[in-house]
């Protein structure tokens, strides 16, 4: 028997950074909009009981897949383990991720992963959460993981963690232009610190921008690109110089926003049309050296379009609307 859950990447309209927290996090506005591009998570139930493998295992295949880890240290694997715990009983589960969000790419693949295997671990264990219940296993993983349960539009507070879905009308249609190598979130957000003590200026608590929320509730993607907004940018460009010939060229060539993804290095583009997007995803790949490869997506997906697939070997594959994920 196997569960298989396809799980959104996200791109971050706002992300508003308060100051640094005593706990080590930052207060944050973050307008998260979940795009059409998936991983897919499968959990199965272990061929052989009697194996010596662990109770949960990951195999993960697909663009980057060398450059996860397959033990504790994989979100999907401590997602599997939380929910376990919740249950408090001891489960087993053979996962396989297949790669499509970029790695370290600033478009939350890992929470994905995170989202899709408890989705897909509350099913195949037949616990039957309901999904506020996973949200609050999923706040506890990463900041991320709640708003790839949730799709769609949503502003985030707090780490993120806590979500407000937004208005939006219309569908926006993006490009992604993929960058070698990742960026550390981490890393990221220290270097914000650091450039905002030596600027020496204070940091105000984060707000929402209402010119965006208007943007995206009158599906008015112009005016939507004019105001997108990241306050981790300036540490993606002084970690990695080169994005900002990315963003520029992608101005250049027509887009109507440019912006660091998250903590990048990926760099999203918004196109007035599917057929902008596609042109523009082809230009910048004709550039040499402006980025590894340029993908489409549109957003926002929304979570009665997620299909989880439940098959066993006796039965044919059935499909069902899942209120995790989309599409």
């Amino acid at each position: 028997m196997h569960v298989t859950v396809r799980v959104p990447a996200k791109v971050n309209l706002q992300l508003a950074v308060g100051p640094l927290r005593e706990d080590g996090y930052h207060d944050l506005v973050n307008v998260f909009h979940a795009v059409s591009l998936y991983d897919e998570v499968t959990a199965a139930e272990p061929g052989d009981p009697g194996d010596s493998g662990g109770p949960i295992r990951v195999m993960v295949r697909g663009e980057g897949a060398a450059e996860i880890p397959t033990d504790d240290g994989n979100l999907a694997v401590r997602a599997a383990q939380a929910l376990a715990r919740s249950a408090g009983r001891s489960y087993r589960a053979d996962l396989v991720i297949d790669k499509a969000i970029p790695v370290a790419g600033g478009m939350a693949g890992g929470s994905a992963d995170a989202a899709g295997a408890l989705v897909a671990c509350n099913e195949l264990w037949g616990l039957g959460l309901p999904a506020e219940d996973l949200m609050e296993i999923a706040a506890d993983i990463g900041s991320d993981v709640p708003f790839a349960l949730l799709g769609g539009t949503a502003v985030g507070t707090g780490r993120g963690e806590r979500l407000t879905p937004l208005e939006t009308t219309g569908v926006f249609h993006w490009v992604f232009a993929l960058a070698d190598g990742g960026l550390s979130t981490p890393e990221v957000y220290g270097e914000c610190d650091r450039l905002r003590a030596a600027a020496g200026h204070g940091t105000p608590q984060p707000v929402a921008s209402e010119p965006l929320l208007a943007a995206l509730r009158e599906g008015d993607a112009e005016g939507l690109g004019r105001v997108l907004r990241n306050d981790l940018q300036p540490a993606a460009l002084s970690l990695r110089p080169s994005l900002a010939r990315t963003l520029r060229a992608g101005r250049e060539l027509g887009s109507l926003g440019a912006i660091v993804s998250g903590s990048g290095p990926t760099c999203a583009f918004l196109a007035g049309s599917q057929a902008h997007a596609t042109d523009l995803a082809a230009a910048l790949t004709k550039e040499t050296g402006i980025c590894r490869s340029a993908v489409t997506a549109f957003g926002p997906v929304l979570p009665s379009e997620a299909v989880l697939h439940r098959t066993t070997a006796e039965s044919s594959t059935r499909g069902r609307p899942c209120d995790a994920d989309e599409r």
